[in-house]
């Protein structure tokens, strides 16, 4: 089969399609897969080719506008304006990229909202791949975007339907623009948040070991788990991270992802704070997100970025954002977590990382001080939260979510 893939995001969202798309290719099927143009080098490196989408990720999310949007509700409707221009130049590329692929099954992430649209223009089938816990109703818990605790059965299912309608409303305004800026003619309207032409309405990429699969879905709802990247073979560290590893007990790693902090003076201040007080060695990773001011010293070592899967089982515990990839990666190696969240669906993964007992209940960063933040790495550092945080970690890893999603297309076919 022909099997075309939108990852659209920030590294987070589009390394579990990266991993999905490298199984798919493996079991034979031919995959074009598509990401903002800043992740071309990151793909390549993977074996793959990006099909880019003319976006640069990290470029936007250091403008001041999507900053603001991130704050506050006003700030959300002023980027939303903001972003029309953008997101009609990547609808545009989206959809000629699916017309000039022309596959037999699309995959995407929901910031691709036309794949149904274009499974119907090419007769073929669509569907949406969530990284969170919304797009399905359920009793179990609310909507991981808006609530990090259950609201209760009834309410937990009302949020659910609420959010439904307030994405569709979203998306399909953004739709009618895109529409009425470039005349293009997308055929009938479609329900946006489902799949379209199988019977499947989502794959849910996350692991039913933290986000156990609702019994109230039907089959239409598929949670294979998260997608995960292979460790890679023969990569080769930094000679001088590798000396700091060996030269005393496995350190403590912190880094908080491709989101940009709100409050780096904050941050920064309080993971200093809190390794003095802690007396604890760590590797920090500066990355595109709130660490800065450090430098490497004796019990301290600063990078840029490293693979979590060549890092994460030579650690004690990591402390970072709560977003989904490193909070799935971290559990994978069985590590404790320090959940430190800023928005979205962080707080909630946090929780489920708290209710796991793998980790200390998370603390939003801008609480964050010294204080807190040592107390939550003690907390992280007990044995019995290493043992709880090795359990999951045992689990997870029997998972095999990119090969029950391949077995899975290969039977829409």
């Amino acid at each position: 089969m022909k099997i075309l893939i939108f990852a659209i995001g920030s590294r987070g969202d589009v390394q579990p399609f990266v991993s999905l798309a490298k199984g798919l290719k493996a079991a034979g099927h031919e995959v074009v897969l598509s990401a903002p143009k800043n992740f071309t080098t990151f793909i390549a490196e993977e074996g793959l080719t990006n099909v880019e989408i003319p976006t640069d990720i990290q470029a936007l999310m250091e403008e001041p506008e999507i900053q603001a949007a991130m704050n506050s509700v006003t700030g959300r409707l002023k980027a939303f304006r903001w972003a029309t221009d953008i997101m009609n130049k990547q609808m545009t590329a989206i959809w000629q990229i699916g017309l000039e692929a022309g596959p037999d099954v699309i995959l995407n992430h929901f910031k691709a909202p036309v794949a149904p649209h274009l499974a119907q223009r090419l007769s073929g089938v669509s569907i949406p791949v969530t990284l969170q816990p919304a797009f399905a109703p359920t009793r179990d818990f609310a909507p991981s975007f808006m609530f990090r605790r259950s609201l209760g059965g009834v309410g937990n299912r009302m949020a659910h339907r609420a959010l439904g309608s307030l994405t569709r409303l979203g998306t399909g305004t953004m739709i009618r623009r895109w529409i009425k800026a470039t005349g293009t003619d997308i055929g009938p309207k479609l329900d946006i948040s489902k799949g379209f032409g199988g019977p499947v309405d989502h794959i849910h990429a996350y692991s039913p070991t933290m986000v156990a699969r609702p019994d109230d879905w039907g089959p239409r709802e598929v949670q294979p788990g998260y997608f995960f990247a292979e460790p890679e073979e023969g990569f080769v560290p930094d000679p001088a991270l590798e000396a700091f590893l060996g030269a005393g007990p496995p350190p403590i790693y912190a880094g908080f992802g491709s989101m940009p902090g709100l409050d780096h003076a904050r941050t920064t201040g309080a993971l200093r704070g809190a390794l003095e007080r802690s007396g604890q060695r760590a590797v920090l990773a500066t990355g595109w997100g709130g660490i800065d001011g450090f430098e490497t010293g004796e019990n301290i070592h600063v990078l840029d970025a490293v693979p979590h899967t060549w890092l994460f089982p030579r650690v004690a515990a990591v402390i970072h954002h709560g977003g989904s990839g490193t909070t799935h990666e971290g559990l994978r190696w069985g590590r404790p977590s320090v959940v430190c969240p800023l928005f979205m669906d962080q707080p909630f993964f946090g929780d489920r990382v708290a209710a796991l007992g793998a980790g200390p209940v998370p603390i939003r960063q801008k609480h964050l001080t010294a204080e807190n933040l040592s107390e939550a790495i003690e907390f992280a550092l007990r044995p019995e939260t290493a043992a709880n945080a090795a359990a999951a970690g045992e689990r997870i890893r029997a998972e095999t979510a990119v090969a029950d999603t391949v077995g899975l297309i290969e039977r829409l076919a």
